[in-house]
């Protein structure tokens, strides 16, 4: 039976291809293991390669390892793929404790193992990247491209196109009806190619592998009766939702029933994506915990000693979808405010000890929030929590603000990282913040998070700003 839906998931041709050899890839690195190691392919290994293989083709799909790379990065492809490695091999691990055969396995003999499959799964697809990428220089297998509407998104399009000549695409020209001075700043000094009718005539003749509609989304009907034309051709067609560019969170095909929908403001945090990162979440909590205790216990004696006053500050401050949430701290003030009105902290503001102005200048009065991250109050990556009184404060003046919180709040975060925490005493200020934090939530992934937890150990702690 033929799909009703309009929508499908974007896969590689290839992608069959891809899965059969980094299966030849990773049985091939278990032999060179075992031929330079010196162990057998007995029963218990048979197990371990076949949970290898699995675990792989599991974790492969949850970083669409397979989907098309033509308009992708190299670089982004390779660490999918080892990150699905890296997931398999946990997952060995994790099977072989449980069940009492770890024992049984040669821990340098799967070392080897993973080495040589790091190494093979990046080699073969260098040599298919590299025979690729020298067949598109040579104009062979190369897509002609055209974009209707001279706007500010399709001359965006058309310099990703002009920067990454690995996409192999020509690019044709631009396609529109207005005249000169009506079009997007600069685009005139672009190739115009012709009118709308222009496209739709080359479109059909089949000299247009690719067109891009990038008219604004007010121009409903006149994009309607393009598409009803352009049914008429062969051409792969593909709609730039010019007003929605830079506002999209985490954008995908939803269904309800047989209609489609578009998602505009989404979490990026669902399915697997959430079980990812609550994982995270708890492993890295649990590890620093135990760290830190001491340290903890330490401050706890010093706060009480030289101060009245509860050891631990729980604020009100919005979590998820907005919900409020207690998110604790050490008390760093001599005053413990957490109604309507909330005045952020200054530069040599009274209300802070002495250990107060040495525990927020280091960030030490937020480990407890580790404890916020077990409870599922809080992620160690994420948007800053702001007080509830600065939240409705700035709900109101700063374009989509409370979009943050389709995230957790964190321990640490992006806009943490690049200077935009402390006191925000002007609009710009936290303007800044906000874009740092919904550039974080539209572009999550594993390896964002740990790139800012280890940015975070080596200048996140200290900020000029936190007072």
């Amino acid at each position: 039976m033929t799909s009703t839906r309009t929508f499908k998931p974007n896969s590689s041709s290839d992608a069959n291809f891809y899965r059969l050899f980094d299966m030849f890839a990773l049985f091939l690195a278990f032999q060179c293991s075992a031929l330079f190691y010196g162990f057998n392919l007995t029963p218990i290994y048979m197990v371990a390669v076949l949970s290898v293989a699995l675990s792989f083709l599991y974790s492969a799909e949850i970083f669409s390892t397979y989907r098309s790379w033509r308009a992708g990065k190299f670089r982004t492809m390779v660490l999918c793929a080892w990150s699905s490695l890296f997931v398999a091999f946990t997952f060995l691990f994790i099977i072989s404790f449980i069940f009492k055969f770890s024992d049984t396995l040669s821990r340098l003999g799967l070392g080897l193992w993973l080495l040589f499959s790091i190494i093979f799964l990046y080699s073969w697809r260098l040599v298919v990247h590299l025979y690729k990428r020298n067949r598109r220089k040579l104009g062979l297998n190369l897509r002609n491209v055209a974009v209707v509407g001279a706007t500010e998104s399709a001359v965006y399009l058309y310099d990703e196109i002009m920067k990454n000549d690995e996409l192999g695409f020509k690019f044709l020209g631009f396609y529109d009806d207005r005249k000169p001075e009506r079009l997007f700043n600069n685009v005139a000094s672009y190739d115009i190619a012709g009118t709308i009718q222009n496209a739709i005539c080359a479109a059909r003749k089949g000299s247009i592998d690719v067109l891009y509609i990038a008219l604004p989304m007010k121009a409903d009907k006149r994009i309607a009766d393009l598409l009803l034309q352009l049914g008429d051709t062969t051409v792969d067609v593909h709609i730039i939702p010019d007003f929605l560019l830079s506002n999209l969170i985490h954008a995908r095909i939803e269904h309800v029933g047989e209609v489609d929908t578009l998602s505009v403001f989404e979490s990026p945090f669902i399915g697997a994506r959430e079980f990812i990162k609550r994982t995270e979440d708890i492993v890295v909590a649990s590890i620093i915990l135990m760290l830190i205790s001491p340290v903890l216990v330490a401050i706890a004696f010093a706060i009480k000693f030289t101060s009245k006053g509860p050891v631990i500050f729980k604020q009100d401050r919005y979590g998820l979808d907005g919900k409020k949430i207690k998110v604790w701290k050490f008390r760093s003030m001599t005053v413990t405010e957490n109604s309507d009105v909330v005045t952020q902290a200054k530069k040599n503001d009274v209300r802070i000890t002495k250990l107060g102005a040495f525990l927020r200048g280091t960030s030490l009065d937020e480990l407890p929030q580790f404890i916020n991250v077990l409870k599922g109050d809080m992620s160690i990556v994420g948007p800053r929590p702001h007080a509830v009184a600065h939240n409705e404060e700035y709900r109101k003046k700063v374009e989509f603000y409370m979009l943050r919180h389709k995230a957790k709040p964190g321990i640490t975060g992006w806009a943490q990282i690049n200077g935009w925490r402390g006191e925000t005493d002007t609009l710009d200020k936290m303007e800044k913040r906000i874009e740092f934090d919904l550039h974080y939530i539209k572009h999550w992934s594993l390896w964002f998070d740990i790139k800012i937890i280890f940015m975070t150990i080596f200048k996140g702690f200290k900020n000029a700003n936190a007072y």
